[in-house]
């Protein structure tokens, strides 16, 4: 039985929109309740809509803290960072204080750069046990990846560790992620997905077998009444 949650929209930009009330209300509840909240935002393509929508909403993000779910091992002005379109999208339209964003320092060693990164959120955290995010944005690739989890990444299975340097073979590049026992933790997941070429791969996570190693993407996203799904019709056309 599914208890995840299914916003299907028009488009992509109607989808994007819903999803940053969706964030908003979010990140109010769990400041309601705590000093601080955190939230851990993710690259692609996709997600610009949202920063956008997230940036011109009016928020007061002094008290968030932005970490990255992936990163490619890039410097942070090169286009394919995450970090870059973030940047431009939502930390500078929105004036979120550079002390509250935590980036993967992707111009550095993969290795180097993900224990500098598992030592920011230690350190953020008080704690060097598995973090729990207040919210974890993601996407979803054509092959189903999620994060820099791709199928049939030997990571899938750790659940101890925060993040790890990865070779993503098939586009021949290093990249930084969240391991599976960040994503599972999330107090509350939010799923972005858009496009017609993520339609068989959206069907085979929510619907198809369940086999996290074939599918990344079903990760605290299948079964969990801790995420939500915001999706265009594109995307959604096989459910």
């Amino acid at each position: 039985m599914s208890d995840e949650i299914l916003s299907v929209r028009e488009d992509a930009e109607s989808a994007a929109s819903a999803c940053a009330s969706f964030v908003l209300d979010t990140l109010h509840l769990a400041l309601d309740v705590k000093p601080l909240a955190t939230f851990a935002i993710s690259g692609g393509s996709t997600p610009r809509l949202l920063f956008r929508r997230l940036a011109s909403s009016g928020f007061n993000w002094s008290r968030v803290h932005l970490f990255w779910v992936d990163e490619r091992c890039v410097p942070p002005d090169d286009n394919q960072s995450n970090y870059k379109l973030a940047n431009e999208t939502l930390i500078i339209p929105a004036k979120i204080n550079s002390a509250n964003v935590h980036r993967i320092q992707g111009e550095l060693e993969p290795s180097e750069a993900a224990k500098q990164y598992v030592r920011e959120i230690t350190t953020f955290f008080g704690s060097s046990e598995v973090p729990e995010f207040d919210l974890i944005h993601r996407g979803m690739g054509p092959d189903a990846h999620t994060a820099s989890l791709f199928p049939g990444e030997p990571l899938i299975d750790n659940r101890t560790d925060i993040a790890a340097d990865v070779w993503v073979e098939k586009m021949k590049s290093h990249r930084v992620t969240l391991l599976p026992g960040v994503l599972l933790k999330a107090r509350q997941t939010v799923l972005q997905v858009a496009g017609a070429d993520k339609a068989a791969a959206l069907f085979n996570v929510l619907r198809g077998p369940e086999d996290v190693k074939q599918y990344p993407c079903q990760l605290g996203a299948r079964g969990s009444d801790k995420a939500v799904w915001f999706l265009d019709k594109a995307a959604a056309a096989r459910l």
